[in-house]
């Protein structure tokens, strides 16, 4: 790039000083007009931003999701599980806090890859306020229990830009969203002089395809935005998912940026297996801030 700057104003002076023969006598007009070109033509290309279309980028920081989660648990004995909502009848909080990274690799101009990575573990304590069948028990009214749902989301995508300008870029995406569950539930042992329990575990993996934009909207400013959907049943497992996000960057110095945007992911999972039999409902959305950092050489974007 620089040395492309250095040709374009060596053939702004040439061009003026080889049509007047005065190779020794430029003028202070011509000057100006030539440093007014470069200038425009530096604005011009947003590869040379600092912060954007680097080979690698880095994110980390907090998401504060508000919850939604239904979810039946069969048991092997035959008993058919209850409909529960985790927030309403076992007291879950709707809002949590939790940690959630992710790096991208620009492998070329126009493909990507990226992994992205999600926790969540949540408690709860409660005095049931109706009967509750779930795996293998039966929890009575009036039971005080113990639950947990801990889940870690894993995701790989790949990206292609159809549309791949300097200032703005588009395309598809298609990756898979794994899912490692566990869920439980236990009677209060104050209750009972035997201990019962019921804890369940999963792993889902669900594909999807998306699209995303990625725009250049000032020297500092950049939003990103995806959205991605796919219903799939593979092997005993079937499901479907919708996740989407929006997030504007901030580039506080040189490599460095602040991240601040809004996300959600919906799922629905119905799985027949040994250690899970029933479905699960999840949905969650909400606001993101993350610290960005990008490196290596920048993936050259082309005006035309």
């Amino acid at each position: 790039m620089k040395n492309f700057l250095f040709l374009l104003m060596l053939t702004f002076f040439w061009i003026p000083v080889n049509a007047q023969n005065v190779a020794d006598n430029i003028s202070s007009e011509s000057l100006t007009i030539s440093k007014t070109s470069d200038e425009e033509f530096q604005d011009s290309y947003a590869d040379d931003l600092p912060w954007h279309a680097r080979r690698f980028k880095v994110t980390a920081g907090a998401f504060f999701p508000i919850n939604n989660t239904e979810i039946r648990v069969d048991g092997n004995n035959g008993n058919i599980g209850t409909k529960i909502d985790l927030e309403d009848d076992l007291g879950f909080n709707k809002s949590s806090s939790s940690f959630m990274g992710t790096f991208d690799w620009r492998i070329s101009r126009r493909s990507r890859l990226g992994a992205e990575y999600f926790v969540l573990n949540r408690s709860s304590t409660k005095t049931l306020e109706r009967e509750i069948n779930f795996g293998d028990h039966t929890y009575d009214v009036n039971a005080r229990v113990t639950a947990f749902f801990d889940i870690q989301i894993a995701r790989i995508a790949y990206g292609y830009a159809i549309i791949s300008k300097p200032k703005y870029e588009a395309g598809l995406l298609i990756g898979a969203h794994v899912l490692f569950g566990d869920l439980g539930m236990r009677l209060d042992t104050q209750q009972t002089s035997q201990e019962i329990r019921d804890n369940f575990s999963f792993t889902a993996p669900l594909p999807d395809l998306g699209i995303w934009g990625e725009f250049v909207l000032g020297k500092r400013v950049g939003l990103y935005a995806n959205v991605n959907y796919l219903a799939a049943k593979i092997d005993n497992i079937d499901g479907h998912i919708i996740s989407y996000g929006l997030s504007v960057l901030y580039n506080v110095h040189q490599n460095f940026s602040l991240n601040a945007g809004y996300t959600g992911l919906n799922f629905k999972v119905d799985a027949v297996g040994k250690r899970f039999n029933g479905d699960l409902k999840w949905g969650y959305n909400g606001p993101t801030i993350t610290a960005v950092y990008t490196f290596g050489n920048h993936v050259k974007l082309y005006k035309h």
